[in-house]
């Protein structure tokens, strides 16, 4: 179902001239460069004050210029390309990362109606009636930069680094599509300024809270971020696919990280968290500055976003590969398969008119199923690891050396007192 508001708003973007989205994609680039500059300089803050430090404070007025300057020490080192390295294909790979997770940005809706240089519009590029697909399909895009980035390198780690990382973005990428099928069904289309439109009363991070989970811990190992960068183990494979890259194109590589964190958390607040409208009880604000305010609200729920990834950085030890791997595989795309059952089921019952009292009953008999589901095996568990316990660890056919900071056993005599040798003489 296609609310009116989202019309509005096709129609709107549908009428824009040239002129005006040449000046909304100058807007949008330069949005994302400050807020890349700001998250930069706020990670680094926030990090410092978990760990009872300072952080950056000298570089301009409380240290924001820092990330500034220290983009300006990039472009000045010196560019290294490899000896090994395939020249053209080296070069290309920082550059398909950048501007792939620039391009994603183009269907995010950050406002409602507003006026813009005299003109009425939104600042939204355009809207595509598959608008979550096009993201979808260019985060997978950018893939290609982080294999050929491992690839072109010439190098054994960034080669292994690439393909970790390509691993993890692809069965992350199948978590996270699942996640969104439940809110494609509620809200009738896969258009962001509809599926923002069909929040209008409840947001689906209420409706559908087990798909914004399993969405944030997706959108967390789709942007290698901790705990789960994995592929940038300082004890294991350095930094990664981009080990052999300096200056510029190193600095695109981290332009292309921080975009794609304020990509994955501007898409969540789209599709659970009603996108640029205002707080229930608050939608008055929703109108002031001629409509612009609304951009205020899209900023502080992405700004919120913004901290949690900082805080899990701050907070949480990175995870063993193999875990995080089974994680993905094994807990959260069953679990995403299951709930996108319920929820179309759910979503069916209630466009048909069903009675109340057949949807509380289906439900409660999921609930159910789903809490003995769990003792079950949890009780299989306990018993697993009863077993494990109880079996006695044979000796060792090899010779099993004695440490050599043991203990020794020996008790060495203590020599004879004066009075028992006076009293021998």
């Amino acid at each position: 179902m296609i609310h009116q508001s989202a019309i509005v708003t096709a129609d709107l973007l549908g009428k824009d001239p040239g002129w005006l989205i040449i000046v909304k994609t100058l807007l949008v680039f330069v949005f994302l460069v400050i807020m890349v500059l700001l998250s930069i300089w706020g990670e680094r803050r926030v990090v410092a004050r978990m760990q009872m430090r300072l952080g950056p404070n000298r570089v301009g007025p409380f240290g924001l210029l820092q990330g500034l300057a220290d983009g300006i020490k990039l472009a000045l080192k010196e560019d290294i390309v490899p000896k090994a390295a395939d020249r053209i294909v080296f070069i290309l790979a920082p550059i398909i990362s950048a501007t792939t997770c620039f391009m994603a940005f183009a269907v995010i809706p950050m406002t409602g109606q507003v006026s813009l240089l005299g003109r009425k519009t939104a600042f939204q590029l355009t809207d595509l009636s598959v608008g979550v697909l096009y993201i979808l399909s260019i985060a997978s895009v950018g893939v290609y930069g982080i294999v050929l980035a491992g690839w072109s390198s010439g190098s054994t780690y960034p080669l292994l680094g690439a393909l970790r990382s390509s691993a993890q973005v692809i069965s992350y990428e199948v978590a996270m599509g699942l996640s969104l099928v439940a809110v494609f069904l509620y809200a009738g289309s896969m258009s962001t300024s509809d599926i923002v439109a069909s929040q209008d009363k409840w947001w689906y991070v209420v409706v559908l809270f087990p798909s914004f989970v399993i969405y944030t811990i997706s959108m967390v190992g789709e942007t290698n971020r901790a705990p789960f960068d994995l592929a940038e183990a300082e004890g294991e494979l350095v930094g990664g696919f981009h080990t052999e890259y300096s200056s510029l194109k190193f600095a695109l590589f981290f332009l292309a990280e921080y975009v794609n964190i304020l990509t994955v958390s501007a898409l969540a607040t789209t599709l659970f968290l009603g996108g640029y409208r205002a707080l229930p009880g608050l939608g008055f604000t929703e109108r002031w500055l001629g409509g612009w305010f609304t951009f205020v609200w899209f900023l502080a729920k992405l700004l919120a976003f913004l901290f949690f990834f900082i805080w899990l950085r701050g907070t949480l030890p990175r995870l063993r590969y193999d875990q995080f791997m089974k994680f993905g595989w094994k807990v959260l795309i069953p679990i995403s398969l299951v709930w996108t059952l319920i929820v179309s089921t759910l979503r069916a019952l209630s466009l048909r008119g069903a009675p109340t009292a057949v949807i509380v009953g289906f439900t409660g008999g999921v609930v159910l199923i789903l809490l003995v589901v769990g003792s079950l095996f949890e009780a299989a568990k306990r018993k697993e690891q009863e077993a494990l316990s109880s079996v006695i660890t044979k000796p060792s056919h090899f010779a099993v050396p004695q440490l050599p900071m043991s203990i020794s056993t020996h008790r060495v005599p203590s020599a004879p007192s004066r009075s028992m040798e006076a009293t021998d003489e």
